[in-house]
C-alpha cells in the first residue's frame, strides 16, 4: 500500500526553520504541519506565526497551518487569514495535552465538549470555504470521550482527524492505545491519520500490520530525535547512513546558524539549542553526558566547544 508521511507540529520545534533544514539535510516528509496558532481572545495574528506560514518561507515544502481555540470567531478569522496567504485547509487542534492549554478548555481539554465542538464547525463549515481536518487525541481522561463525540465530527466534511493514540492527562508517558484507535476506525466514517510512538522502522511496519487500512502516518517527537527516520522508512532502510553524524552534524550547524540570526541574546540562542539536544541527545551512545554538556555550555564558546568535542566522541 501507498502511504503518506506526515510531521506531526511540536510547539516550539518544528517552525519553518526547522522545516526547511530537515527537508533539505534528510527529507521523508509528504506533509509539514506547522505548530498552532493561539489567539488568546485577541484577534490579532502574532508576527513569529505570520513568519512561519509566509509562503516565502516555505517554498519547497507542504505546510498546512493550524489553529488552537474553542472560539468560533477565532476559528473563522484565522481562517480567513490562512486562506489569504494561499492556504485551503486548516487543521483544528483537540490533541495539545500540556495543562496550561488544556484547563482552559483547549486542544484534548475540549474533546469531551461536544456541543463547543459542534458550535464551531457548525460556523465552520457555514461561514466559510477553507477545508478543515482535526488533529485529536483520544480524549483527556478516557477513550470514550472521542467515541462519544464521533457522530458530531461525522456531520461534517473534515478532510481527515489525525489521532495521537493516547490520553491528554498521559502527555507523553505511558503506551499508546492501540485497541482504542481501532475503537475509532470501527466508529467514524472519516478518513483517520495514526500518530503516535512511530520512532523505528520496525515500529513504523508493526503499525502498518496492526491497522492495515491506514495510509497517512504522523511522526512527532522521533522527528527531532532521528531525522533520518522518515528517509530510512521511506527506502525500507533499518540502518542509518554511513555518515550519520556528519550529516547530523551540518544539520545542528545550519539550525545553530539560523536560530542566532533569528533570536536574540546568547541566553536565548542557548536555551532554544538546549531544548533540540534534549532530542538530539538520544542519538549518542551517553544520552546523559551529552545533555550535561550542553547544559553546562552557558556561553557560545563553551558551546562550540561542547559541540564539537560531542560529535568527535559519537
Amino acid at each position: 500500500m501507498d502511504y503518506t508521511l506526515l510531521s506531526s507540529p511540536l510547539q516550539g520545534f518544528t517552525d519553518f526553520r526547522f522545516r526547511n533544514a530537515q527537508h533539505k539535510f534528510f527529507g521523508g516528509i509528504d506533509t509539514y504541519y506547522a505548530p498552532y496558532i493561539r489567539l488568546n481572545g485577541k484577534l490579532v495574528i502574532k508576527p513569529s506565526y505570520h513568519r512561519d506560514l509566509l509562503p516565502e518561507n516555505n517554498t519547497a515544502i507542504e505546510v498546512i497551518p493550524q489553529i488552537i481555540t474553542n472560539d468560533a470567531d477565532e476559528f473563522l478569522f484565522v481562517a480567513k487569514y490562512v486562506q489569504e496567504l494561499g492556504y485551503k485547509e486548516l487543521n483544528w487542534n483537540l490533541g495539545c495535552p500540556y495543562p496550561m492549554v488544556t484547563k482552559s478548555g483547549m486542544g484534548s481539554g475540549l474533546i469531551s465538549n461536544t456541543e463547543k465542538i459542534n458550535h464551531i464547525l457548525d460556523r465552520a463549515h457555514s461561514e466559510t470555504d477553507i477545508t478543515v481536518s482535526m488533529k485529536m487525541r483520544l480524549g483527556y481522561e478516557s477513550p470514550q470521550e472521542i467515541i462519544d463525540v464521533m457522530p458530531i465530527l461525522d456531520k461534517y466534511p473534515l478532510k481527515n482527524i489525525a489521532i495521537h493514540a493516547r490520553l491528554g492527562k498521559q502527555l507523553y508517558k505511558g503506551g499508546v492505545h492501540l485497541d482504542a484507535f481501532q475503537n475509532c476506525i470501527d466508529t467514524t466514517r472519516h478518513k483517520l491519520y495514526y500518530n503516535g510512538d512511530i520512532t523505528t522502522v520496525a515500529k513504523f511496519k508493526e503499525m502498518q500490520e496492526r491497522f492495515p487500512t491506514i495510509d497517512h502516518w504522523m511522526i512527532g517527537r522521533a522527528l527531532i530525535a532521528d531525522p533520518f527516520l522518515p528517509s530510512m522508512i521511506k527506502n525500507n532502510s533499518p540502518e542509518h547512513p554511513d555518515n550519520k553524524l556528519e550529516v547530523l552534524k551540518n544539520f545542528h550547524d545550519t539550525l545553530y546558524e539560523i536560530y542566532s540570526e533569528s533570536l536574540s541574546g546568547q541566553t536565548h540562542i542557548l536555551l532554544k539549542m538546549y531544548h533540540l539536544w534534549e532530542y538530539f541527545s538520544t542519538t549518542f551512545s551517553n544520552p546523559h553526558k551529552v545533555l550535561k554538556q550542553i547544559k553546562k555550555a552557558q556561553s557560545f564558546r563553551n558551546y562550540d566547544a561542547a559541540v564539537i568535542e560531542i560529535f568527535k566522541k559519537g
